[in-house]
Formats: C-alpha cells, sequence, structure tokens
C-alpha cells in the first residue's frame, strides 16, 4: 500500500497530524508518522549510560504525547505507525526515507520565516525532498471547500509541461477524493520592464498568451476529462494571481509545481513556491518535475 509521512510538530499544538491522518483515510493510504526529538546532551557533564537514559526517556515522552495525538484523529481500521528519532538535522533523514519512491508525499505544518542567513525545515523541504511535500497551514480561511490546481500552460520546456499534468492529476484525485469542486488557474505574467518602457501593452501581450494556450487547454482537458471552461487564465506576478485566486474561491488545497532551486540563486530568487506560501492561508502541495 503507498505510504504517506507525516512529520508531527513539537509541543500539544499540531495541524500535520490530523490533516495528514485525513487526507491518508480518504486517499486509501498508511500513514507513517515521524516525531523527531533531539537535545545537547554531549554538553552535559554525566556518564554516558545517564547520556543514554536521559535520551530514552525523552523519546519515550515524545512518543507518548505523539502517540495520543494519533489516537485522537485515527480512524477506525486505518493503518498508521509511529516512529520516534532522535535525530537534529531534520531534513536529511527524511529526503533519506523518501529516496526511492518509498512516499507518495511528505505531510508537514508550515512555518513560514526565512531570512539570508536561515533556511527553515519548509524551504529545504521543498527544495531538496524528492516527494511532493504539502505544508499545511495552522490558521486557515473560513469555508474552506476547493481544491485549486495552478498550472503553467505557457511553458514550452517539455519538464514543466510534464509537471503540469502531475500537477492536474494529482489535484483532481484530491478533489474526487475529498468530495470537493476542482479549480485551476493560470498566471499570465507580463514583463514587468517592457510594460514599464512602453514596449508592450500588456492586455494585448495577455490576450495573445492566452490565445497561445488554448491548443494545451484543450489537450489537458480531453486527457483529464475536464471541461475546457474550468481553465482560467489570470494577469499578473505568479504568487499573487494564485494567492488571489485561492483566496476568492477559499481553496482548502492549492497544488502546483516548484522546480526547488538551490544555493544563492534560490536564495535571492526565491522560488514560485515559497512565493505563494507567504501568501496563503490554506495548505499548499508542491510537486517537482
Amino acid at each position: 500500500m503507498a505510504r504517506l509521512l507525516i512529520i508531527a510538530d513539537i509541543g500539544n499544538q499540531c495541524s500535520a497530524t490530523p490533516r495528514g491522518l485525513e487526507l491518508a483515510a480518504r486517499l486509501g493510504l498508511s500513514a507513517d508518522v515521524v516525531a523527531f526529538t533531539h537535545a545537547p546532551l554531549d554538553g552535559l557533564k554525566i556518564k554516558a549510560a545517564e547520556k543514554a537514559t536521559l535520551r530514552k526517556r525523552l523519546l519515550d515522552e515524545r512518543e507518548q504525547a505523539v502517540q495520543a495525538l494519533i489516537d485522537k484523529y485515527c480512524r477506525d481500521g486505518q493503518k498508521v505507525s509511529l516512529k520516534t528519532v532522535w535525530e537534529k538535522d531534520l531534513h536529511r533523514w527524511v529526503n533519506k526515507q523518501c529516496a526511492g519512491g518509498r512516499y507518495v508525499a511528505v505531510v508537514k505544518t508550515g512555518h513560514r520565516s526565512e531570512s539570508l542567513v536561515h533556511t527553515s525545515l519548509d524551504w529545504q523541504l521543498l527544495r531538496e525532498c524528492p516527494a511532493p511535500v504539502l505544508i499545511v497551514a495552522e490558521k486557515k480561511w473560513h469555508r474552506a471547500r476547493p481544491v485549486l490546481a495552478s498550472l503553467d500552460l505557457g511553458s514550452k520546456v517539455a519538464t514543466k509541461r510534464k509537471l503540469n499534468r502531475r500537477v492536474l492529476d494529482t489535484a483532481k484525485q484530491l478533489a474526487v477524493a475529498l468530495g470537493v469542486e476542482l479549480e485551476i488557474i493560470t498566471a499570465i505574467e507580463v514583463p514587468v520592464l517592457l510594460a514599464d518602457l512602453d514596449l508592450v501593452d500588456p492586455g494585448a501581450y495577455a490576450r495573445e498568451a492566452q490565445a497561445n494556450m488554448q491548443p494545451r487547454i484543450a489537450e489537458l482537458s480531453q486527457e483529464f476529462d475536464i471541461p475546457a471552461g474550468d481553465f482560467r487564465c489570470k494577469r499578473g506576478p505568479v504568487e499573487r494571481v494564485i494567492a488571489s485566486q485561492a483566496a476568492k474561491v477559499g481553496a482548502q488545497i492549492v497544488v502546483m509545481g516548484t522546480v526547488g532551486r538551490k544555493g544563492v540563486k534560490a536564495r535571492l530568487l526565491g522560488n514560485t513556491a515559497e512565493k505563494v506560501l507567504c501568501h496563503l492561508k490554506t495548505d499548499v502541495l508542491a510537486i517537482k518535475p
């Protein structure tokens, strides 16, 4: 059976565990919950045996707390396992576990802050994790219903077109499993520099871009049995278009592709998925090519 990896939060409040268990049940997946804990025991002036005892105590306490959370939200007959791990580098452990397609996705509560000198676990997983990553929002819109798929229909790159299909397929499966509507959005981003220099007319540029997307829309419409009229195109920066549409329809999950840039380029420019996370109050499922 396909599996979902859920990262339990440290503390009594955890959004990822109940959301992950719900999705696993809806999608017919088994769930592996991992609870991390770590403390700088090497700095303590105690014997090795005492350190081992203290470490076991911390792991046992963590296991009991997370198991209580699982018991609260687990559905009857649902296959759920729990593993407590003593680990400091969480993203490395998760990436290793997800290698080889072992998990359908990773579910984690979002903690959305970043600076040039600190990369949060959210960003590290979005950039490096081999599996799709679902970042769960702690505070969400009321009456959240549809699943929103964000596509890049203007791209002529083969890998991005393939990614569009993965995003749309995943979003449709989620919508069916959750019993909600599927919304589809594509942003038409007008080059700011060209518009500022009056070298292009933004309206005309957007209309031409949308017209060029029609063959691709027709193709996806037929392949996924989705009415062509359900594919919506809006002009504006990608992150703002997605956030605006998600807020308008009250999307409970936004499914989108991410190229997962690394290094200085990613830190200075930011990936689209990361920019979107800063604007949304809903769950975001990021899928790589």
